[in-house]
């Protein structure tokens, strides 16, 4: 079985080695054993598990969530529907998040139309509506 540096990994991976360790830290990829000089040794499977956390994250699931996935996966009554629900919770964040920032647009354009852009800072109606929170 071929066993990968830290460095090694990294690049297979496509992350920095801080990454790998923070990764370790949080538990989300094992330690490994070392070798007898003391370098860490990690298997393939640390390619595959980080490149699935990358790819968890850029669909917007959290390390902690991350974690729990893993953690799902390891019981053995876990069901498809299991990962199902946790996937429905995503999607009602992401909406959420949607919606938030569909306010914060609506706000900024509202602000945006009050202002000439013209005149004295001192009395640009976009300051002055952050500053009484007239938003």
């Amino acid at each position: 079985m071929e066993k990968l540096t830290i460095g090694q990994l990294a690049k297979r991976a496509k992350v920095n080695l801080e990454t790998i360790r923070y990764y370790e830290r949080r538990g989300l990829i094992p330690e490994p054993p070392r070798s007898e000089s003391g370098y860490r040794m990690y298997s393939r499977d640390a390619v595959a598990r980080t490149e699935f956390i990358k790819r968890a994250q850029a669909l917007g699931f959290s390390l902690r969530e991350i974690s729990e996935i893993f953690a799902l996966r390891m019981e053995p009554e876990t069901t498809c529907g299991d990962m199902k629900a946790k996937v429905e919770a995503k999607i009602e964040d992401i909406e959420q998040k949607i919606a938030d920032l569909e306010q914060i647009r609506e706000a900024l354009v509202a602000m945006a139309e009050k202002c000439r852009g013209k005149g004295p800072i001192g009395e640009c109606p976009i300051l002055e509506a952050l500053y009484k929170n007239n938003i």
